[in-house]
């Protein structure tokens, strides 16, 4: 929770995080208490059709603006001792040999980059490619980005030195030198994971080269110090530390304290994540054949799987307005615990298609199964939630066994959605696991503090930040009299749901989707 800024002795941590539709800066003690959160939205520019990017000086701007906001609310900023960014994976800045922008940041869903990603992959067996990166190459991964601006952009590329991805352009901006932390090298599609440096091969079939990047370090790394410029335009002292962090939803994990092998988390906001930490990469490769993805974390020589569901929050907002008649919602969560375990026998699909998030199956679609007359909206409220805690039983069992855990019975909770009592409780029974909420205002910028705090000497390491951390947590047990009936109707049906209706659901999609949209997915 936000604190007050009751006691102004002792160091004071900032973190900053990048994100595709907002940038926050945390300013935290060193035991994790927020004294000041800053927020401002970033626009997302969509030129044509598949394509989203932002605009690297905006993104600065935004940056040094929401610094200013949170530093003027805490009476002395000499306090802090360092700084750190995370941002959302992927994305990046093309810089020349003067430090300035190329070309728009291409947004990390962007769509343009499939031909390039299909010209990547037919020159590498996929085997020999996950075997590298522990991952599928994807279109929005970093290599695709590049190589279509080179193929669609020859003058952007003739200026072109250097790639920084967005956390790194940021912290260069701030005065740090070119750096590339390990969790947001993953993102790439040319990072060998076993080895935590560029692969040559893939550099070679991307036509890149290693120079292109900054070094190599893991998170926690001193970079840099504030510059005297950076500091007039942001209010940070100058001279302060400037940390490496990394990829945004693993800096989460790491203010969760989800670092080692067994630790578990479920971020859930709009989308949700499932990250299951592991000791070494996975070799088996139907992991990315199933559309998880793993990498190296931000605490040094650690790693994670993780597997997402892009319309677990974004599935109960929809079934407000579709179904929910215009009551607050207080109002229908009240209805949905009035009816009881299994909806009446209705079961929610919750593949509501989102055009941005096509990896896995572009012409998916959700579904409610086993309606009848006799169901109410107070069914149907109940039943999206539940398909949402289904669902995230269907991603975690994968990942489970993957990190050879024989069965998860605690799992670590963040994100806005994880307000929802119902159906964290709903989640607990179907998971049969308890579900620790933590009250952390901002994850994804606390953790980018707490590496902060490593770069600065504030913290010996990743383990002391973690135990200095003090973050409430309510706990929500599995309900022993619905465990049965849950396990029942996931082992049952909803396990089965989407192939049974996957034939029907791409017809559909053939008919009244690509059609309008010219044969886009």
């Amino acid at each position: 929770m936000i604190d007050s800024f009751a006691a102004p002795n002792g160091p004071l941590l900032v973190g900053l995080d990048v994100g595709t539709t907002n940038i926050k800066a945390a300013i935290v003690r060193p035991n994790g208490q927020t004294v000041a959160i800053a927020s401002a939205h970033q626009e997302i520019d969509y030129p044509h059709p598949g394509w989203a990017s932002h605009k690297p000086e905006r993104i600065w701007e935004l940056c040094c603006q929401v610094l200013r906001e949170a530093i003027a609310q805490i009476p002395n900023p000499a306090h802090i001792q360092g700084v750190a960014v995370a941002s959302m994976g992927e994305a990046g800045v093309t810089l020349d040999a003067h430090d300035d922008p190329t070309y728009d940041v291409i947004a990390w869903f962007d769509r343009r980059t499939v031909q390039q990603t299909d010209q990547f992959s037919a020159q590498i067996d996929p085997d020999e490619l996950f075997a590298i990166t522990g991952t599928e190459l994807q279109p929005i991964m970093t290599a695709p980005k590049l190589m279509w601006i080179r193929d669609a952009q020859p003058e952007v590329w003739a200026r072109t030195r250097r790639f920084l991805n967005v956390s790194a352009y940021v912290a260069r901006r701030l005065g740090a030198d070119y750096a590339q932390d390990h969790s947001l090298a993953s993102r790439t599609g040319l990072f060998d994971l076993r080895c935590r440096d560029w692969s040559g091969r893939l550099m070679e079939i991307a036509g890149l080269t290693p120079d292109m990047f900054g070094e190599l370090a893991p998170g926690g790394t001193r970079i840099g110090s504030v510059s005297s410029d950076a500091a007039r335009s942001t209010g940070l002292p100058a001279g302060i530390a400037i940390g490496l962090a990394g990829h945004d939803h693993i800096c989460g994990a790491f203010a969760a304290g989800v670092i080692r092998r067994g630790d578990v988390l479920d971020s859930i906001g709009t989308a949700e994540g499932l990250l299951v930490c592991l000791d070494h990469p996975v070799d088996d490769v139907t992991m990315g054949g199933q559309g998880f993805t793993q990498g190296a974390h931000v605490v040094p020589d650690q790693y994670y799987g993780l597997g997402a569901i892009y319309t677990a929050g974004a599935s109960y907002e929809w079934a407000r307005q579709a179904v929910g008649g215009g009551r607050s919602h207080d109002e229908l969560l009240a209805g949905a615990r009035s009816i009881p375990a299994g909806s009446l026998g209705v079961m929610f699909l919750p593949h509501l298609r989102l055009a941005m998030f096509p990896e896995l199956d572009s012409r998916a679609r959700g579904a409610f199964v086993g309606l009848t007359t006799d169901m109410t909206s107070d069914a149907l409220i109940r039943s999206v939630l539940e398909g949402v805690a289904m669902e995230g039983r269907a991603g975690f069992g994968p990942l489970a066994r993957y990190a050879q855990l024989p069965k998860l019975t605690d799992i670590k909770v963040i994100g806005g959605t994880s307000r929802n009592q119902l159906l964290i409780e709903i989640k607990a029974s179907v998971m049969n696991a308890r579900h620790h909420v933590l009250e952390i205002p901002e994850a994804t910028a606390l953790g980018a503090a707490m590496l902060a705090g490593m770069a600065s000497g504030v913290y010996r390491s990743a383990d002391d930040a973690i135990a200095s951390i003090q973050s409430a947590a309510r706990v929500v047990e599995p309900d022993p009299d619905v465990v049965a009936l849950y396990d029942t109707l996931f082992e049952d049906i909803y396990r089965h749901l989407y192939g049974a209706l996957r034939p029907m659901h791409h017809r559909l999609f053939d008919l009244f989707i690509s059609s309008n949209e010219g044969g886009a997915a």
